[in-house]
C-alpha cells in the first residue's frame, strides 16, 4: 500500500549555497530550470502521497507563497520562524500535523533521476518494503558511484538482510544514506521538544537492529554548492539525452 502522507525537511539556511542563498531559500533554487523541492514535492505526489508537511525558516513568506501554488500534494506548513530544530526537533514537530501512521520523509535538496519507467519508483519501493514490526525507519540508500555533488562519505554498511550499521574502514557493501525515510509517525512520540539531529534516532534503531536500508534505483543528485548546480544540471541533461 502507498503512503499517503509525508514530511519534507526545508527548513535551513543554505550556507554553502551562498550568495544564491543570500536571496532566497535554498529549497526554491531551480536546478536545470525547476526549483528542487518541487522536484521533491513531485517525487512524493507520484509515489501516492497526498498530505506533506513542509517546514519553512529561512525566506519563510517566501516558501509559503511558492508552496501555495500546489495542488498536490496537499501542503501543510510546520512554521520555525521562532528558531530552527534541526533534522530531529524538526521532524518531530512536523510530524505532528499529521496523523498518526507510516510516513515517508524527504530532504527539500535531495533527488534523483532515471528510474525505470512503468516499474514501481523508489519512494513506491520504500513504502512496501517499510516493515513497523520489525523497523523503526527504512531508509533510501545509494552507491556512492550513483552520486553526484556527494562529498564521499559512505554513512552505513548494508547487510544482506536489509539491516544497516554505521559504516567504518574494511566494511562490506557500503552506502550513503539518500534522504528519504519510510518510518511510523509514533518512533518520534518521546522526542525533546527543543533542537536534535535525527541521527540520534539512526543510532538508537541500529542497537536494537531495526534500521533497514533500500538502495536507490537510477542517480542520485545532491545541491549543496553553487558548483554543485551546473555538475547536477550536466548529469540530467546526460542521462535524459540517454532515455530519449
Amino acid at each position: 500500500m502507498p503512503i499517503t502522507n509525508a514530511m519534507v525537511l526545508a527548513a535551513g539556511l543554505g550556507t554553502r549555497l551562498r550568495p544564491i542563498t543570500d536571496t532566497m531559500p535554498k529549497p526554491l533554487v531551480p536546478v536545470a530550470g525547476v526549483p528542487m523541492i518541487n522536484t521533491v514535492l513531485d517525487l512524493l505526489a507520484d509515489a501516492g502521497v497526498e498530505t506533506a508537511v513542509v517546514n519553512v525558516h529561512h525566506f519563510a513568506d517566501r516558501m509559503e507563497a511558492h508552496l501555495a501554488e500546489r495542488a498536490s500534494p496537499r501542503i501543510l506548513i510546520s512554521d520555525e520562524r521562532d528558531g530552527l530544530m534541526n533534522s530531529g526537533g524538526g521532524l518531530a514537530r512536523g510530524l505532528a500535523l499529521l496523523p498518526d501512521g507510516p510516513v515517508l520523509v524527504m530532504n527539500a535538496d535531495l533527488f534523483w533521476i532515471g528510474e525505470t519507467p512503468g516499474q514501481p519508483s523508489n519512494l513506491e519501493r520504500l513504502a512496501d518494503v517499510f516493515d513497523p514490526d520489525i523497523m523503526d525507519m527504512a531508509l533510501l540508500c545509494v552507491r556512492l558511484e550513483d552520486t553526484t555533488g556527494h562529498n564521499g562519505k559512505l554513512d552505513f554498511s548494508l547487510a544482506d538482510d536489509g539491516r544497516l550499521t554505521r559504516f567504518a574502514e574494511g566494511m562490506a557493501n557500503p552506502v550513503v544514506y539518500a534522504g528519504a525515510i519510510a518510518m511510523h509517525t509514533m518512533l518520534l512520540d518521546d522526542a525533546p521538544n527543543n533542537a536534535f539531529n535525527l541521527n540520534i534516532y539512526f543510532d538508537r534503531a541500529i542497537e536494537k537492529g531495526r534500521l533497514y536500508g533500500l538502495v536507490l534505483e537510477g542517480h542520485w543528485l545532491t545541491v549543496g554548492t553553487p558548483e554543485a548546480i551546473g555538475d547536477a544540471e550536466a548529469v540530467i541533461a546526460r542521462l535524459l539525452a540517454k532515455a530519449g
